[in-house]
């Protein structure tokens, strides 16, 4: 049974009008929502933020390049965690430096530091005004590491921590649920990588990257509506470099819907949480063209056979059972995955829709959140 809406006005005509972005028309019924107005903006964000990483990029590389890390050391919370595990992925598969999320907390609670010299502390904050974050960061400079903010507030605490700041250019973000500064902290990581590891072929993907946004942003992902609407709890699945897209998918649902979704990595989910499958209990997988997509679409078939209702972004076919959800032509794996999240965001936005919730004003949240 559907929930009932407490904002029958709130999704009225003057709503149903349609964004116009840099990047073409986004053409949902939600205009004059800042969540729907950000997500239209994610993608001139990654264009824009080029120009602005020019020289602080290049200071980095050159860092990383005269003394090499032997681990890097991530620090951030909610979606930004998302994607230090974004950049996890890529730094390890690429560079075969281990990545390692620090705890905020053993700094600015229980004051002890990490023996980091001469290692990388990474942080990824909208805000920069955590005030952990800021105290693990301060920790990791005083012990001697190479400290660096990927930040959207270039003016913030977290930034002036760090030796180095890597801006997300998003501009201000309103609403309450992260989408366009998590689709540019991943902008900033693959634009990292890229440059640390002089791939062309990704820096050549990056530069396609503002155009797929917009054009993922379009894609009709409705086939899931009906599914998730009357769902209680689903499972995200992604692998690889869709595993931080399968968390913060799995945040969106419970900040923007109120339902609750966990992520797992396909890897794991036989370890245990396939014990949540019952009759058309809906899962929502993420996948690309890489080496993860057989293996992806085997679990998909399993999951089937179980009876899980599974809707299938991407990667290679799976049974015949499994809801396929539109996306782009492959272009790069890693890049294509941003552009999954992408599309996702719309569909928990129509989502939000049906269930009637306003998600720019999600219960019991606020938009900056400083914990200790």
């Amino acid at each position: 049974m559907k929930r009932l809406s407490a904002l029958a006005g709130f999704w009225s005509r003057a709503t149903m009008s349609a964004i116009y972005t840099g990047s073409g028309v986004f053409d949902i019924m939600t205009a004059g929502v800042h969540m729907a107005a950000e997500i239209g903006e994610a993608a001139d964000a990654v264009r824009r933020q080029e120009a602005d990483l020019v020289r602080p990029l290049g200071e980095l590389v050159a860092a990383l390049a005269a003394r090499p890390p032997q681990v890097v050391v991530t620090c951030a919370r909610g979606s930004s965690g998302h994607a230090a595990t974004f950049a996890k992925h890529l730094i390890e598969r690429r560079f075969g430096v281990p990545v390692a999320a620090a705890a905020p907390n053993i700094a600015s609670v229980y004051g002890r530091d990490l023996r980091l010299e001469n290692q990388l502390f990474l942080a990824v904050s909208q805000s920069g005004r955590s005030d952990d974050l800021v105290a693990q960061a301060r920790s990791a400079q005083r012990s001697g590491a190479l400290t660096a903010a990927i930040v959207n507030e270039t003016g913030s605490p977290l930034a002036g921590a760090c030796d180095i700041v890597l801006p997300m250019a998003a501009g201000p973000e309103k609403s309450v649920a992260a989408t366009k500064t998590f689709v540019a902290s991943l902008g900033v990581i693959l634009r990292l990588v890229a440059g640390w590891g002089g791939d062309a072929e990704l820096g050549a993907a990056i530069g396609r990257l503002p155009k797929r946004l917009g054009e993922a942003a379009r894609l009709d992902w409705s086939g899931a509506l009906p599914a998730l609407e009357v769902a209680q709890s689903l499972i995200a699945i992604g692998r690889g470099p869709t595993l931080a897209i399968a968390r913060e998918a799995a945040l969106k649902l419970k900040e923007t819907c109120n339902l609750h979704a966990e992520a797992f990595s396909g890897a794991e989910v036989l370890h245990g949480p396939v014990a949540l499958v019952a009759n058309r209990y809906p899962v929502l997988m993420f996948t690309v063209g890489d080496e993860t997509a057989p293996g992806m679409a085997g679990l998909a078939d399993g999951l089937i056979a179980k009876g899980a209702a599974v809707y299938m972004a991407g990667g290679e076919e799976s049974g015949s059972g499994a809801g396929r959800l539109p996306v782009l032509a492959p272009d790069h794996p890693e890049a294509d995955a941003v552009c999954l999240i992408q599309s996702f965001y719309k569909l928990a936005l129509d989502l939000a829709r049906r269930l009637g919730i306003d998600v720019d004003h999600p219960r019991h949240l606020q938009k900056i959140t400083r914990t200790k």
